[in-house]
């Protein structure tokens, strides 16, 4: 099937899980994860209406940038961001997805400050609490959100996570309500009704994640196919 084809069905399956949590699919942002797709997949996702694109290395993203291939859509990052890759992230995207420590978060105040910009972020969250995963832990949300708050050169607009690969589908099921719990705590206690993106699902449980309260997916190998490494 084709890129546009697949978008269709993502979008499809994307507007069933929302209707029967009683959600509006309209609620819902598809953000094309398009890493190792070149530029021309990039350009057919955008003419096929993907919301946004995301992608999880900066040295692929730099050289896509140079081709022009985000053109005509949004752009975020989604993947492990080290600090000293920032200036070439901070005011390339619209959205920085993985903010998972207090030392990245300077990084990107500080960069952010330099360009004269406000750089939009996600804190995310280790929810699985693994040693090899970037991400606040959940008692180190609040403290994490509030360091953010002080920043003049960030806005936090919600929260991103990825569980456990190797969990099934009800410990997932379990994560993700559990960071929608955190969501809602820090949205009441900080922010007021003022956060916007729970970016929670990728391809092999987008929709479950809709149900449970995602209000941004991250969907590669179902709309873009299998990646091949090299």
């Amino acid at each position: 099937m084709s890129i546009a084809e697949n978008i269709a069905r993502v979008r499809a399956n994307i507007a069933a899980a929302a209707r029967e949590a009683g959600r509006s699919p309209e609620e819902i942002t598809l953000v094309g994860a398009s890493k190792m797709n070149g530029a021309p997949a990039c350009r057919e996702a955008i003419a096929a209406g993907i919301d946004a694109l995301g992608e999880n290395r900066v040295q692929e993203m730099t050289a896509k940038l140079a081709e022009h291939a985000y053109d005509g859509a949004p752009l975020h990052f989604i993947g492990h961001l080290q600090r000293n890759k920032v200036r070439q992230v901070a005011g390339k995207v619209s959205l920085i997805q993985s903010v998972g420590s207090l030392e990245l978060l300077e990084e990107i105040e500080k960069t952010a400050g330099k360009l004269e910009i406000v750089q939009d972020i996600l804190l995310e969250v280790n929810i699985g609490r693994e040693e090899a995963k970037s991400g606040f832990l959940p008692e180190r949300l609040l403290p994490g959100a509030e360091a953010a708050l002080e920043k003049s050169h960030v806005r936090v607009l919600g929260l991103m996570t990825i569980p456990p690969a190797e969990a099934d589908r009800e410990e997932n099921l379990r994560y993700f309500d559990k960071v929608r719990a955190l969501f809602l705590d820090m949205e009441e206690k900080l922010f007021h009704n003022g956060l916007q993106v729970l970016s929670m699902g990728m391809s092999g449980d987008y929709e479950d994640a809709v149900r449970a309260g995602a209000t941004m997916v991250r969907v590669g190998t179902a709309i873009f196919g299998s990646r091949h490494y090299t």
